[in-house]
């Protein structure tokens, strides 16, 4: 799975459970902390996106992502060492 479909998850599920952003523009620049997104919320958006890619990686590797783009190439870095092994 490429970055960009991996951040169009992310994208999917934010907007799952943040209907509220329907209709704005979620950028990869953007950090979900400042679209609004509380910690339970980021971490539901986390948990679905893995069981998206059958991933589980231990939150506190997730946490260093500043923003969605880097968080999609955390993911993509997990996908290709998993499909490697």
């Amino acid at each position: 799975m490429t970055k960009n479909k991996i951040f169009e998850t992310i994208k999917k599920y934010t907007y799952e459970i943040a209907p509220e952003l329907e209709g704005k523009v979620i950028e990869p620049t953007d950090s979900l902390k400042n679209l609004g997104i509380d910690s339970v919320n980021r971490a539901e958006i986390i948990m679905m996106v893995m069981e998206d890619l059958s991933l589980n990686i231990p939150r506190i590797e997730l946490a260093g992502a500043k923003n969605i783009q880097e968080l999609a190439d955390l993911f993509a870095a997990k996908l290709e060492a998993n499909n490697g092994k």
